[in-house]
């Protein structure tokens, strides 16, 4: 059984991508750490990284190189702060070395030492990363990664991932969404209680509510930056940023569903400029919860902080159920599995806060889901602007839609999660690569670069 913490989904990190930033980012640095534990850190004076599938396609639009850089350099991106990296990655690429743990000098180029394989494929996952280190011409360590979607990433020995699997059992441990229910109505809990009575496995209580309200002030945070920046997106197809234009247009009307828009287009923005976000579940999605939330907030004039932690805890939880039954990688299952597990997530947590009862809450994240089947990942130049930042937009919309539904019913409902996320897993195992994260077709193929 698969146990990791909410928190573990709601990574507070850079743009433009979890799995093509955060992850190798992540990867680099554990690399790093592995030299070090095996005594061969200071014997290291070169090290290059060969890229596979999705990661070789689109991993310079997202970013990659850049993330393995700076993870080499011994940054991580929870930290790491976005406008110091330009002047960083000047200083690395002018020296051509990095100063990594230990204040230790290694030998890097991003040109020629990130090594892009096309027609490879590592056979745990698409996203796959061969780090090796050498002394001189001496090859003195290789290590395999895997960045499977949301900044999780996991080893070649074992494959089981990084920081999901602990020891401590909780006490409603569940895989599908009808354990879930079960311990539910068992124990007469909310999702959110559920869920909230596993995180104490790992955290205390005060510690889980200052997580949820920490993430959701750097999902506020990337809103507000969102909403009071102009000018040009970088990357070369010259995408003018909106969000800050539509929020004076509408900044003097009444909170309604095209608020949704602005707030989700803000926090997109951000991420496609490299900006800190929360992956929810992932840097491509992570514009659709936080506007929910904030819709919330000011079309129900409630700032409660408490309807904050339940409102993350609820989505937390729903997210765990794509991440355990299926994949929340656009590598592995398009965007259905990045927008669409979002959309199921927001509109869950918005049920939830709502009053909605768990069916309902269950019935809203189906009803969410369903409507994504079959959505691709086909970023235009590999880059996380088109079609990503409208799509955002039109998923924070139908994650309300959802939830009026779901409220307006009982809860009794013909298909339950658990078959839409066996059905979203059996979609994405049956689609074409070229519709996966790799930018060979779809729109990626049919829109000029520039």
């Amino acid at each position: 059984m698969m146990n990791f913490s909410i928190f573990d989904l709601f990574n507070i990190g850079i743009g433009p991508s979890s799995s093509h930033t955060i992850g190798p980012m992540r990867a680099a640095k554990q690399f790093i750490n592995s030299l070090n534990a095996s005594s061969l850190l200071t014997k290291t004076t070169h090290i290059t990284i060969d890229l596979y599938g999705s990661l070789a396609y689109t991993g310079k639009g997202h970013g990659t190189d850049m993330a393995l850089t700076m993870g080499l350099a011994y940054f991580d991106p929870e930290t790491i702060d976005p406008d110091a990296i330009p002047k960083l990655l000047g200083i690395i690429i002018a020296n051509g070395n990095i100063l990594t743990l230990k204040n230790h000098k290694i030998l890097f180029n991003q040109s020629t030492d990130i090594i892009l394989h096309f027609d490879e494929l590592l056979p745990g996952h698409t996203n796959g990363m061969q780090f090796k280190a050498y002394n001189n011409a001496e090859l003195l360590k290789t290590e395999i990664y895997y960045s499977i979607g949301g900044g999780f990433i996991v080893n070649s020995d074992p494959i089981t991932a990084n920081s999901t699997n602990n020891s401590k059992l909780p006490p409603y441990p569940f895989e599908a969404a009808a354990e879930l229910l079960t311990h539910c109505v068992n124990a007469d809990k909310s999702i959110a209680e559920i869920t909230f009575a596993n995180e104490l496995t790992w955290r205390t209580a005060t510690q889980i509510e200052q997580q949820a309200i920490l993430v959701w002030e750097t999902m506020n945070n990337a809103i507000m930056r969102g909403i009071s920046t102009n000018g040009t997106l970088p990357g070369g197809l010259k995408v003018p940023r909106r969000a800050a234009k539509l929020y004076e247009k509408l900044k003097n009307k009444a909170i309604s569903t095209e608020w949704l828009n602005v707030y989700a287009m803000a926090v997109n923005e951000e991420n496609a400029a490299g900006g800190r976000v929360v992956t929810a579940p992932t840097n491509g999605a992570s514009g659709i919860v936080p506007a929910v939330l904030k819709y919330y907030q000011e079309y129900y004039n409630n700032n409660d902080p408490q309807k904050v932690v339940e409102f993350i805890l609820t989505a937390g939880a729903i997210g765990s159920l794509f991440k355990k039954g299926a994949s929340i990688s656009g590598a592995e299952m398009g965007c259905m599995g990045e927008v669409g597990v979002a959309c199921s997530m927001a509109a869950a947590a918005l049920v939830a806060v709502l009053g909605g009862t768990v069916l309902q809450v269950e019935q809203a994240a189906e009803i969410a889901i369903e409507h994504h089947f079959g959505l691709t990942c086909d970023p235009v130049k590999g880059l996380v602007q088109i079609p990503c930042i409208e799509r955002n937009a039109m998923g924070a919309v139908k994650a309300v839609n959802a939830a009026t539904i779901a409220l307006l019913e009982e809860g009794k409902h013909i298909v339950s999660l658990d078959n839409a996320i066996k059905t979203m897993r059996e979609t994405g195992r049956d689609m074409l690569t070229h519709y996966k994260e790799t930018s060979m077709g779809g729109l990626a193929v049919n829109v000029p670069e520039c």
